[in-house]
């Protein structure tokens, strides 16, 4: 596997261990329908969360809803509506960043909220 894959696979476990530790439940990971993969799909007070995981190991010097282009959230977008038709999620869907800065022993996490209305 490339760096960059073990890099990303690394940062989706720590996301999904940072959620869990604040309880939010997962329900899937790496979820896939057509064009579009959801890094994580979880439940959190009466929402559906749809999570786009970011690891790097520099710090961004962009707002984080910049490393998710239009076109990218369009696909999450459609995703995330397909996954709640398919499995009869009724509640309120909201898309989030987390976003893992990789230092040589530890990490910085980032959590952004409801990301795509903060355009």
């Amino acid at each position: 596997m490339a760096f960059h894959n073990d890099l990303g696979a690394k940062g989706e476990r720590i996301a999904q261990e940072y959620l869990i530790s604040k309880g939010y439940e997962i329900r899937a990971v790496n979820y896939r329908h057509r064009k579009a993969e959801i890094d994580i799909i979880a439940l959190h007070e009466n929402f559906l969360i749809v999570v786009e995981v970011k690891t790097r190991t520099a710090p961004t010097i962009v707002p984080l809803v910049q490393l998710v282009p239009p076109s990218k959230i369009n696909h999450l977008i459609r995703a995330a509506n397909y996954y709640m038709h398919r499995h009869k999620v009724h509640k309120e869907a909201r898309f989030d960043i987390v976003y893992i800065t990789m230092k040589a022993h530890s990490y910085d996490l980032e959590h952004l909220k409801d990301a795509f209305y903060h355009f």
